[in-house]
């Protein structure tokens, strides 16, 4: 343990591991130094935690711009095996355009833009100019989430289970939705 490993390193180490085991997505620096203080080095807890980390079945990750526990790939196909509830399950995505749907298993970390990417370029073979014209709408609603949220801020705890359409974003006198 670095800092001579005392009582209040082992605290802070022990707080930054709990919000980040709690969480449903990445942790930011920004959200770890509201829980130890910005004079505490988050680089050298999280250093500090993957090396107390290191002989245990999961590991703590730097993931889209923050870190997250993540098991082992060695152990993916015990935990297959299992057919225990995994609480990172991928949420089971439908996107919608013009009457023609695709599904797709996204995990919770992927954002709206990545799967507006992969839907309209990918699947509906829109050229990235004419994506750029399009925006993911929750089905049913009118709610069209930022492209950098997390698709597992938008499901129900247990449900992994999400629908878009994908729809012309309105402009106003010609500029973007939210610009005019």
């Amino acid at each position: 343990m670095r800092r001579g490993g005392g009582a209040r390193w082992r605290e802070w180490m022990l707080r930054v591991e709990a919000v980040i085991f709690a969480s449903a997505e990445p942790v930011t620096r920004d959200t770890l130094a509201r829980v130890v203080g910005k004079d505490c080095s988050i680089d050298l807890l999280i250093d500090d935690l993957q090396d107390e980390l290191r002989d245990r079945p999961y590991e703590l990750v730097s993931v889209a711009g923050g870190w997250q526990h993540r098991t082992r790939t060695r152990f993916a196909d015990t935990i297959r095996a299992s057919t225990a509830p995994t609480r990172s399950a991928a949420a089971a995505l439908t996107v919608t355009f013009n009457g023609e749907s695709v599904e797709r298993r996204f995990p919770p970390s992927a954002t709206v833009a990545r799967v507006k990417r992969w839907a309209a370029e990918k699947k509906f073979g829109m050229s990235e100019d004419e994506a750029g014209e399009h925006v993911l709408q929750i089905a049913s609603t009118h709610d069209r989430p930022a492209p950098g949220t997390h698709i597992g801020s938008l499901t129900e705890s247990k449900i992994c289970n999400l629908a878009f359409d994908l729809v012309p974003d309105e402009r106003v006198n010609g500029a973007a939705e939210g610009f005019a």
